[in-house]
């Protein structure tokens, strides 16, 4: 009676000294009950408040009952750590508990010797008929918790199902597929199958895409333009560059694979979307084709996407650094221009890169960004043009322009411009007044939000000589 109150004692004392672990808490709260009850045996035997027969059945348990408690009160402290609210990832609840069964069976059958081992004969056989699923999946679900082959938040592959494991018990494993339906897995099964695990080593993991494409176009060509597509795409991995590779040549195209690295498989089939609605759109800008299959596949020869020139020449007609040029001289910067087209989110220039070409909107919407801010600090539309100093002077890009839904742009290039130039001299003069005029409205405006600071006096002179430079005039 006095050893069951002291163990009773004992483990309200280690329960206040862990507090912070709640499951060690739970376990002794067990171990606790547990010792009450010894105690209440102990006394109601001592004491013969209870007749000879009962007293005789509960002798054999009450060493039973001290047994289970202090297995219980031991493995519990010496498993589970006691100032964090956690469970060992070597020692989860299914290995203790099973830590605790196997060894109260042993001292059990210490205990009762001659009993247990009578009824063990006769009960072994029909438990194991009777239990054999149960057992297969007890058995299993210890390897598993032990072993760790996924841990509760992986994505896994299990047999022929994709999922996100939620749930590990004694019996099953839980998973969620990508659908939003539980599939429920018995250890067992688990423990014949092959399994994937999608999070470990690393969260990385690759996707392979392919893509077939005309033999007209060279795989170096192919490979450059679907790696500046889908190099800056947000959902890839920074720290793993994506890879194109040609990997087939078929019947009618050159297949290529195409490696991305993702970090969050949740949005595998975004990302899949991403990528190949970039390369499809940057395939149509560089005029690669994507062939139909040879069953159905219709003779005709490439033509370079060229919109209307008139519409052409309206747009630049109501461009503010054109609008001084003649009709004919319009007609001739509209022949050496390309019309392009951007899907939504495609960068068009990119701050800092070189360039030597400008631009000119004439559908959709465009949105400037600087200094990496993702914040639009000007939206274009049909009309506005941007990138005029990279085509005059070849300056580098100051600032990033990027889709915002599909957008049409003509590019007007250095060497386009040039021609013209060399043919009507009078242009550059004009383009340059336009463009120092621009320059010198928005400095003022800059000096008049600064304070009222007096704005700078265009230096044209300057401008037009590096015009005259990098156009080689």
């Amino acid at each position: 009676m006095f050893l069951g109150l002291g163990l009773l004692a004992l483990t309200i004392v280690l329960r206040g000294v862990t507090a912070k672990n709640h499951h060690i808490r739970g376990k002794l709260l067990v171990s606790g009950a547990v010792f009450a009850a010894y105690g209440a045996i102990a006394a109601g035997i001592r004491f013969g408040v209870l007749d000879a027969t009962l007293r005789a059945e509960l002798g054999v348990l009450e060493p039973l009952l001290l047994m289970f408690g202090l297995i219980n009160l031991l493995v519990t402290i010496l498993i589970n750590p006691w100032r964090e609210d956690r469970v060992p990832d070597r020692f989860p609840n299914i290995v203790q508990d099973a830590t605790i069964v196997l060894v109260f069976g042993v001292a059990a059958a210490v205990i009762l010797r001659d009993r247990v081992l009578a009824a063990t004969a006769a009960g072994a056989v029909v438990l194991g008929f009777a239990l054999q699923d149960t057992l297969g999946n007890l058995i299993a679900g210890l390897a598993i918790q032990i072993e760790k082959p996924f841990r509760v938040g992986h994505w896994v592959r299990l047999g022929n199902q994709d999922g996100l494991v939620r749930e590990i018990t004694w019996r099953a494993t839980k998973i969620r597929t990508e659908a939003g339906n539980f599939i429920i897995v018995p250890n067992s099964v688990l423990a014949k199958d092959t399994i994937t695990n999608y999070s470990e080593p690393t969260l990385h993991m690759r996707i392979e895409l392919h893509v077939g494409v005309s033999y007209d176009s060279a795989p170096n060509d192919v490979r450059a333009v679907i790696l500046d597509a889908i190099r800056h795409d947000p959902m890839l991995a920074a720290d793993k560059q994506p890879e194109v590779l040609v990997d087939d040549f078929g019947a009618y195209a050159i297949d290529y694979l195409i490696r991305v690295w993702v970090t969050d498989f949740t949005h595998a089939h975004w990302i899949c979307d991403h990528v190949r609605t970039a390369i499809y759109y940057a395939f149509r800008r560089h005029g690669i084709d994507i062939p139909y299959p040879i069953e159905v596949q219709m003779n005709r020869a490439w033509r370079e996407p060229v919109a209307d020139p008139a519409k052409l020449a309206g747009a630049l007609g109501a461009t503010q650094i054109f609008a001084a040029l003649t009709d004919a001289q319009r007609d001739a910067l509209v022949r050496t221009a390309r019309s392009a087209v951007y899907g939504r989110g495609e960068g068009i220039v990119r701050e800092g890169d070189a360039g030597s070409s400008m631009f000119v909107v004439t559908g959709g919407e465009a949105a400037v960004t600087l200094g990496g801010s993702t914040e639009a600090v000007a939206r274009l539309h049909a009309g506005d043009f941007f990138g005029e100093m990279s085509l005059l002077t070849g300056d580098p890009r100051s600032a990033t322009v990027t889709a915002v839904d599909d957008c049409t742009v003509v590019e007007l290039t250095a060497e386009g411009f040039r021609n013209v130039v060399m043919a009507e001299p009078m242009v550059a003069d004009l383009v340059c007044s336009a463009v120092e005029a621009r320059r010198a409205a928005l400095a003022h405006h800059r000096a008049a939000t600064a304070h009222g600071a007096a704005a700078q006096e265009p230096a044209q002179h300057s401008l037009l000589s590096r015009m005259r430079e990098f156009l080689s005039l």
